[in-house]
């Protein structure tokens, strides 16, 4: 950074992050209200990131996740935040620095936000993969344009 000028980008994408960290506390609380549902796009290369390893093999540098129907125990920090999802009927771990952010979007209400993640190699400590087991079934739902993975609780294998 240059210590002659605001660096007015980070700032902002700072205060971006700290808006999702915001909502994520509301539906930590609340639930979601109404037809809401939850888009987050996240580099999974990014340091602290914990997801599962076939996850992580699947979509190596980003993936978006949907929080709607099938998410538990949503816990958010000042730095992350984690949930567990459904994969292939397996309940396993997601912890996601909001550093790592790539997007977030809420279609129901028409908002979204694209972020520009540190790269990797400018942060220390190597990612750590969650510790759950690997689910025997392929990740519920099909895959989407750009990594996401739409899960569909009706659906039946």
């Amino acid at each position: 950074m240059d210590p002659d000028k605001i660096d007015y980008p980070a700032i902002l994408q700072n205060a971006l992050r700290d808006a999702v960290r915001r909502v994520l506390e509301q539906v930590a609380e609340h639930g979601l209200p109404g037809e809401h549902l939850l888009y987050i796009g996240f580099r999974t290369n990014f340091p602290g990131v914990q997801v599962p390893r076939f996850l992580r093999d699947q979509y190596p540098e980003e993936v978006t996740i949907v929080l709607q129907h099938q998410f538990w125990g949503l816990e958010v920090t000042p730095e992350d935040f984690s949930v567990l999802l459904s994969f292939g009927g397996a309940r396993q771990q997601v912890v996601v620095p909001f550093a790592a952010l790539t997007a977030f979007a809420d279609p129901s209400a028409d908002f979204g936000l694209r972020f520009d993640a540190t790269p990797p190699e400018a942060a220390a400590p190597e990612p750590q993969p969650a510790a759950a087991p690997e689910p025997e079934k392929p990740v519920q739902g099909e895959p989407l344009p750009g990594g996401v993975i739409r899960f569909d609780p009706s659906r039946r294998r």
